[in-house]
């Protein structure tokens, strides 16, 4: 029999941000112990900033029954001598029956002790509690507290609880609370709490007192909201998703009104104002004609006919802040934009301060400017853009607002008038920042941010500070993958392995090998729509070159991926196997006088015509590469390599290594596996 069963936990206030981190997770805690359970079934998630509710349609009342076989020792060791033995009698423990209700049963290697037995199914309510309890120790919410007298601890405290199979109370108890039927509606409506005599009371009462359960509907009616003022006031308010998610996680009947603040604080960056509103008070961001302008949207939790107090009243804790972020500017641009007191701010113990790490950069950016032929002129720009892009983090604003760093800079160093090419890269020196995140959009910048990220993942190597399972505290993955994506956005030459050898000296106890193997695994990170065999096939050709490896992968694995490709590695893993005792390092010279069969005339003329082009794409070269197959299959076919002349058998083993080789100028042919 199936009966809908509602769980609600009901606690105090949860923190949005930790409780929104665990969310993704809960689904598959609550999944997996009800399959532990053989309980399974589909299975809603609801909250609201006071509740966590599990919402299942239709829920077994009982598990299904069951058998349970259990296979013992043979019968050679459990019955001797007309008698079971030892072993039988422990078996049959282990069953939960005398030894007598055993059986043996052959499964095709001899007899064995055999016992089956029927399992019934256990009441939901005998088990619910249980699972519920083991549900809740599961989640991880960070920091967690305790209350009351109460050993145990969660986010928040517990207030009420609920199991209920359609208008049956489950027996349990969560945290000293007992499960009831009652529950408490928003706090404006009534501190007092309501009861429900079924689950489908439950829903219509919450809609009655005040709380709009499904965080999916919260979304759509503050969206629509925001859509109603837009139109209305003909502004635009910036949706910042992070932003949207945790209000529908503060709000149980949400109210999105539009407020004012004073002109003045629009002197401030658009980004400190955004950031001072956001991170301080929740606020959406509006604009006009793409400009920032004096007005912010905060979403209200009250119930009230008359939300003009409620806009007053955040336009007034607005005030200070903005004051207080317009008082850190002004007095930072006072100050202007030094990097002396990055000598007293240590980087990481064992890696020196912020300004020897900047020392450091320096020499990266200098060697990266060298490596890709930039002017002298600004080569000397590049040093002082690195020199001055960590200075913001003395400054006040950044003190206030570290998630601001760079782009501080980028304001102070337009005050002060530097280049624009030092002000952009200060601003874009952490791109990227996330998966999607955008790019810098200069060389320029590029070196400042991928010497900042070079220098970050050979100083933290060089202590073994090197991120192991999901730990990555120092962020040196995403560090890595920034690298590769601004090599490939911008076509850069750069040989991460050049880099990391010609560097090493400035890092104590640096092994490059294993910062080489790193920075491999970031690069089947970035190829992950590709066949992995590709670009293991690219870089085992030793390939170090980002923008090759990616022109190389780029160029293959269509190849590879295509229907004849099959066809292809045939022949091609028989080039691979002949060639594979060559010794690479000897002369692998062709002579024409030692050709004996035409087929072998034909496969070096048309592989000497293909080594005349000077090809201007690895596609094209691929594309005349794979295109020697008919010439291989007539030579494997008609031609034999091992031939009793040595120097007739190694001549033609020379001409297979040298078309070998030239495969592999782009991949090592034999890696690939489809």
């Amino acid at each position: 029999m199936l009966k809908p069963l509602l769980i609600e936990i009901g606690t105090e206030e949860l923190p949005a941000i930790p409780f929104l981190k665990e969310l993704p997770n809960v689904e598959k805690k609550w999944s997996d112990i009800l399959e532990k359970n053989q309980l399974l079934c589909n299975f809603d998630i609801f909250y609201t900033p006071r509740r966590l509710v599990l919402w299942h349609r239709e829920f077994k009342i009982k598990q299904d029954d069951s058998e349970v076989e259990n296979i013992g020792a043979p019968k050679s060791i459990a019955f001797k001598d007309g008698t079971f033995t030892p072993a039988a009698f422990s078996f049959a423990k282990k069953c939960g029956v005398e030894v007598e209700e055993l059986e043996f049963k052959d499964f095709g290697k001899g007899e064995v002790l055999y016992h089956k037995s029927e399992v019934s199914g256990v009441f939901i309510k005998d088990i619910l509690n249980g699972m519920i309890n083991e549900f809740v120790s599961s989640l991880n919410f960070g920091k967690s507290m305790r209350w009351g007298s109460r050993n145990d601890s969660f986010i928040r405290p517990i207030r009420f609880f609920s199991m209920m199979l359609d208008s049956e109370i489950i027996d349990g108890e969560l945290f000293g609370i007992k499960s009831s039927n009652i529950s408490f509606g928003h706090r404006m409506d009534s501190y007092e709490p309501f009861s429900f005599s079924n689950v489908g009371d439950y829903f219509c009462k919450l809609d009655k007192y005040g709380v709009i359960l499904y965080q999916d509907e919260r979304r759509e009616k503050i969206l629509k909201q925001l859509r109603d003022i837009e139109t209305k006031h003909n502004i635009k308010v910036e949706i910042d998703e992070e932003l949207l998610a945790e209000v529908v996680a503060i709000t149980e009947y949400p109210t999105a009104l539009l407020g004012k603040f004073d002109e003045e604080f629009l002197e401030l960056p658009s980004e400190v104002i955004v950031t001072s509103m956001k991170e301080n008070q929740r606020y959406f961001a509006v604009y006009k004609n793409e400009k920032l302008i004096n007005n912010f949207v905060v979403v209200s939790n009250a119930l009230t006919n008359d939300f003009g107090y409620i806009i007053a009243g955040n336009e007034k804790v607005l005030r200070p802040r903005l004051a207080d972020a317009m008082f850190f500017y002004r007095n930072d641009i006072k100050n202007g934009l030094k990097n002396d007191g990055l000598k007293k701010l240590v980087f990481v113990e064992g890696l020196g301060t912020v300004y020897e790490k900047c020392e450091r950069e320096a020499k990266i950016a200098s060697y990266l400017a060298n490596k890709l032929s930039v002017e002298e002129k600004e080569s000397a720009l590049l040093e002082k853009a690195v020199m001055l892009s960590k200075a913001d983090l003395m400054s006040e604003m950044v003190y206030e607002f570290t998630e601001l760093q760079g782009l501080m800079g980028y304001y102070y160093s337009k005050i002060e008038k530097y280049d624009e090419k030092i002000s952009l890269a200060l601003k874009e020196q952490y791109l990227p920042v996330g998966e999607n995140s955008e790019l810098p959009t200069t060389i320029f910048s590029s070196i400042v941010a991928m010497s900042n990220k070079i220098d970050n993942l050979m100083a933290l190597f060089s202590i073994g500070k090197i991120p192991t399972g999901s730990k990555d505290p120092f962020a040196l993955r995403r560090a890595a993958l920034g690298v590769v994506k601004i090599a490939i956005e911008h076509k850069l030459p750069i040989d991460f392995k050049a880099i990391f050898e010609d560097l090493k000296l400035e890092y104590k106890n640096l092994d490059t090998k294993l910062l080489n193997e790193f920075f491999i695994d970031r690069l089947y990170k970035i190829f992950d729509r590709v066949n992995p065999t590709v670009l293991k096939a690219v870089i085992s050709s030793g390939e170090t070159n980002i923008y090759n490896i990616y022109k190389k992968v780029e160029a293959l694995n269509p190849i590879v991926i295509s229907d004849n490709y099959k066809e292809y590695s045939t022949t091609f893993n028989r080039v691979a196997n002949i060639v594979k005792d060559v010794d690479f390092s000897s002369s692998l010279d062709i002579f024409e006088n030692l050709f004996e069969m035409d087929e072998e005339r034909e496969l070096f003329a048309k592989f000497k015509e293909i080594k005349a082009i000077n090809f201007t794409s690895f596609e094209e070269e691929l594309d005349r590469l794979f295109s020697l197959k008919p010439e291989l299959d007539n030579f494997f076919d008609k031609v034999f390599v091992n031939h009793e002349n040595e120097k007739i058998k190694q001549n033609r083993k020379n001409l297979i290594a040298n078309i070998y080789l030239a495969f592999k100028n782009i991949a090592d042919i034999k890696e690939i596996t489809i």
